[in-house]
């Protein structure tokens, strides 16, 4: 039920969710870089949650286990709720591409803004952990979008007379959930490593 390989059969078989979330993604993205007064209210309290956070995580005594477990449970608990809250329609997975390219397009400007080296920003700061992170948060924005559509489809198919008629397996799809619920939270694992490690001591 866990295998890799069907895993990567179920991706190809969203593989139109997945190129939605990485719309989205990307349109959340221009949108910060954007840097507009509304997006920089809207972002700009995560931005400090995430400072002040980062401030905490290095004071501890050993910073790369703190900032790993955080990162870590952060992430896992996040991408998994978001698999599950897309029963609402769809909506929140959406808002969370959103939002999350948001953060990352108004830090990429305002690095810009203050003269500072975008490539190291990106190669050294993002890049090594973000390969693995941000398409498994992708997937999982993918997975939560798919739940959103197949509850819309299931609504609409309610006035089927006959169960036959009914096309949405949810037995099909909630396996599948769970099976990519399992993969993104490993990918996640090895992402919160090398972020709490290799781009740890990269960025310092």
């Amino acid at each position: 039920m866990l295998s890799l390989r069907r895993f990567i059969t179920d991706l190809v078989s969203y593989k139109k969710m997945i190129f939605l979330s990485l719309a989205l993604f990307t349109v959340g993205i221009v949108l910060g870089a954007a840097g507009s007064e509304a997006i920089v209210r809207l972002v700009a309290p995560q931005l400090e949650g995430l400072r002040e956070y980062s401030r905490e995580l290095s004071q501890s005594s050993v910073p790369e286990l703190s900032f790993f477990k955080f990162i870590f449970i952060n992430n896992a608990v996040k991408s998994v709720a978001i698999i599950l809250l897309g029963a609402f329609l769809g909506v929140l997975p959406a808002f969370f591409l959103l939002m999350n390219g948001m953060v990352l397009g108004l830090i990429v400007a305002l690095a810009a803004e203050q003269g500072e080296n975008l490539f190291d920003l990106i190669v050294l700061g993002l890049l090594p952990h973000g390969i693995i992170e941000i398409p498994a948060i992708l997937i999982a924005s993918a997975y939560g979008l798919q739940f959103g559509y197949l509850t819309l489809k299931g609504i609409g198919e309610l006035g089927a007379r006959d169960r036959e008629e009914r096309t949405v397996d949810w037995r099909g799809f909630f396996g599948a959930a769970g099976r990519g619920a399992f993969w993104i939270v490993i990918f996640l694992l090895v992402a919160a490593v090398i972020e709490s490690t290799v781009t740890y001591h990269l960025v310092r």
